[in-house]
């Protein structure tokens, strides 16, 4: 193998013969193009060094995982969410018992403080001042003029989701139009989780609970793509969690994922089952969506002080139910995002494979707010609004938790109107601002089913606040619709709802009209906190996810021998009297693909030069499978591999050097190590998504 300049491999073009060539990667140096040619590819521009792959494309089976594992005292759970954000734990010694976080400072009446606003205070000087209700209720306080002096943000992690080039200079903008770098607000809010249950351990422990004791899980949306996930470790390394060196201290845990964990070990009195082919909790199906839900709810109230929850080491009664192939679909319903996951039992241990890629997108309960907002503008105007929020921030953050109070009422089988209270300022602003009153513009504005009440209130008929939901909803059942044609997910079981979002009756009723024929919905009774604590089960258990579906395909430029009449005239590339085909790409995996935990693809390369130190290798990703160029549409450069070779090797390098790379793909993130075949020394080695 070290003789040979490049051993045989395949070009991966689907609907060709395959294609046996010398295999190499893309050389930028002293390249000659075809004279006939004025194409000019864009490995060749973006500088690729000459690097040949020594083996052809495998994938191997492996029973270890890539990484030791280590050993923590305990497992903690940040479930960062877009409006509402907890922390929760569990020793290891004792995994049955999961402690949700404290109960926080400030709240709204009748809405669970088991979790805290996502919201971040910094102060004029751009310090943190405090996160959560804390960081509102303070912002509240500031006079209307100091206020617009300060750095006040929410639902900001939407931003990881919706920026599609990410880095690590991306910005976010706060109330008062400001802008601040997003790594250093999610570090802060990280690092306030910390702070906050480390504090919470050393209480518990009666002495200083080190850093170093505890494997810490920050939850992300599924369909997030690797920037965001490698972003979100990032601003855990600056708040001081993990380190790079320590990497394995950190998990990255997907939020539908969680929750799958969890409602395995669902008992019947711990979940509400919405359609008619069973009674639970002793009210049945002919009993309004609403009213069970109310039911639970308070049933949670009334343990609230109680804040550790035993997880019995049994599958609960829902799973007992299931048998070997079984499948189900969680609808993890938030905020920001909708994210759907479809998982298959694997029996006698219970383990879960993934059977269709994770779906979703940005239709969470945000969605819900925009719509009050377009409202807004219809009433009082585009401009106003604009205004208002830059110049009273504070007021307009009053007018958003009175209308979040009031969504949180909403139901199908409401009659009387919802009252939304304008704060003071707003009515006061409206009038310099237009010259005539709030009154008169919604007079004018024609908006059905919206009157002005003397005491200073918005009156919304059930009907204009549903419509409200209307879109979000739709969008919701689309996309569930469109899954449902899957051949994958065409015999579910079960469709678990979870998430904040889960908890509104409108939704329960729409998912439940939509597809209670097709299989049994299941709500659990404390929905908001299922991914909190399916994220401690994963923290303990890391491995219980068996199988994974690539939702890429990922792969790299090569050079392949040319053969006339099957690569295209303008990929002819000919170097010392050689004719290759350039940009052909080599594919790692496949989009759709099933990955199994500790399956490795691996690569042996050798740099161009025996004393090339650093190889830097472009990875490529498209969401078709049948790529056979990294110029064909759709596909995009999306990061890189590093091989840093300083180190590895001895004194004597031999003439042609082997560098074997593992990558790992089955995991919630792409892993890589690699070694020198020579020296039998580790590599070392980085994917980057978000510096390339």
């Amino acid at each position: 193998m070290m003789e040979s300049v490049g051993m045989y491999g395949f070009c991966g073009c689907k609907g060709k013969s395959k294609l046996k060539c010398d295999s190499r990667w893309e050389i930028a140096a002293a390249a000659e193009t075809a004279p006939t040619s004025a194409y000019s590819s864009p490995a060749r521009s973006l500088g690729d060094t000459g690097i040949t792959p020594l083996s052809p494309s495998h994938i191997l089976n492996d029973a270890d995982p890539v990484s030791e594992q280590q050993t923590f005292l305990v497992v903690v759970a940040i479930d960062f969410g877009t409006t509402s954000s907890g922390y929760a734990y569990s020793f290891t010694k004792e995994p049955e018992c999961i402690h949700v976080m404290r109960r926080w400072e400030g709240g709204d009446p009748g809405v669970s403080n088991q979790k805290t606003p996502t919201t971040i205070l910094l102060t004029p000087e751009r310090k943190f001042h405090s996160f959560g209700y804390a960081a509102r209720d303070f912002y509240h306080d500031l006079d209307p003029n100091e206020a617009k002096q300060w750095l006040y943000l929410e639902k900001f992690k939407m931003k990881l989701h919706t920026t599609g080039d990410l880095t690590m200079d991306t910005d976010l903008t706060a109330a008062n139009g400001k802008k601040v770098k997003a790594l250093e607000i999610f570090a802060y809010a990280l690092q306030y989780f910390k702070e906050q249950a480390l504090k919470e351990l050393s209480d518990q422990a009666g002495s200083d609970f080190e850093n170093s004791d505890v494997r810490w899980v920050i939850t992300v949306p599924a369909i997030w793509k690797q920037p965001a996930k490698q972003f979100m470790r990032e601003a855990a390394y600056q708040a001081g969690l993990a380190s790079p060196e320590n990497s394995e201290q950190l998990i990255i845990a997907l939020e539908p994922e969680a929750a799958s964990i969890y409602c395995r070990k669902l008992r019947l009195h711990q979940m509400i089952e919405l359609s008619s082919k069973a009674v639970v909790n002793g009210y049945s199906a002919s009993d309004t969506v609403g009213a069970g839900f109310a039911q639970a709810k308070e049933h949670v109230r009334r343990n609230r002080q109680s804040r550790t929850f035993l997880v019995e080491n049994v599958i609960g009664e829902i799973w007992s139910e299931l048998e070997e192939g079984d499948k189900y679909v969680v609808v993890d319903s938030g905020g920001g995002t909708v994210d759907l996951t479809v998982h298959q039992i694997r029996l006698p241990e219970g383990h879960l494979k993934e059977l269709y890629k994770a779906t979703g997108g940005p239709y969470g309960s945000l969605g819900v707010d925009y719509e009050f907002e377009k409202l807004l503008c219809k009433i009082f105007g585009e401009d106003f609004i604009e205004q208002f929020k830059i110049k009273r921030p504070a007021a307009w953050v009053d007018l958003m938790i009175a209308f979040e109070s009031r969504k949180r009422a909403a139901a199908p089988d409401r009659t009387n109107p919802l009252n939304i209270t304008l704060p003071f300022s707003f009515i006061d602003y409206y009038k310099k601002f237009r010259g005539h009153s709030v009154e008169h513009a919604l007079r004018k504005s024609n908006v059905d089913f919206v009157k002005w009440s003397s005491q200073g209130m918005l009156r919304m008929s059930p009907d204009a606040m549903n419509a409200l939901f209307k879109p979000t909803i739709d969008s919701i059942i689309e996309h569930l619709r469109d899954l449902f044609q899957k051949p994958e997910v065409s015999t579910v079981k079960f469709l678990f709802l979870v998430g904040g979002f889960a908890e509104a009756p409108l939704l329960q009723q729409a998912v439940q009209a939509a597809f209670g024929d097709k299989c049994r919905i299941i709500i659990p009774q404390d929905v908001g906190l299922t991914i909190l604590k399916g994220a401690v089960l994963f923290g303990l258990d890391p491995a219980v996810i068996k199988v994974r579906r690539s939702p890429l395909t990922y792969g790299v430029g090569v050079l392949n021998r040319y053969v006339e009449g099957k690569h295209p005239p303008e990929k002819l590339l000919v170097k010392d009297g050689t004719r290759w085909c350039t940009d052909v790409f080599d594919k790692f995996i496949s989009a759709d693909q099933s990955v199994a935990l500790g399956e490795l693809v691996k690569r042996s390369y050798t740099p161009a030069k025996p004393s090339q130190l650093v190889i830097i290798i472009n990875i490529y990703s498209s969401e078709h499978d049948n790529v056979c160029f990294i110029t064909d549409p759709g596909v995009k450069k999306c990061g890189t591999l590093r091989l840093d070779l300083t180190g590895s090797g001895g004194t004597a390098v031999p003439a042609r050097r082997e560098i074997q790379t593992i990558m790992q793909f089955g995991d919630t993130e792409i892993k890589a190590t690699a070694v020198d075949i020579a020296t039998s020394k580790s590599v070392k080695v980085g994917i980057d998504f978000l510096n390339y």
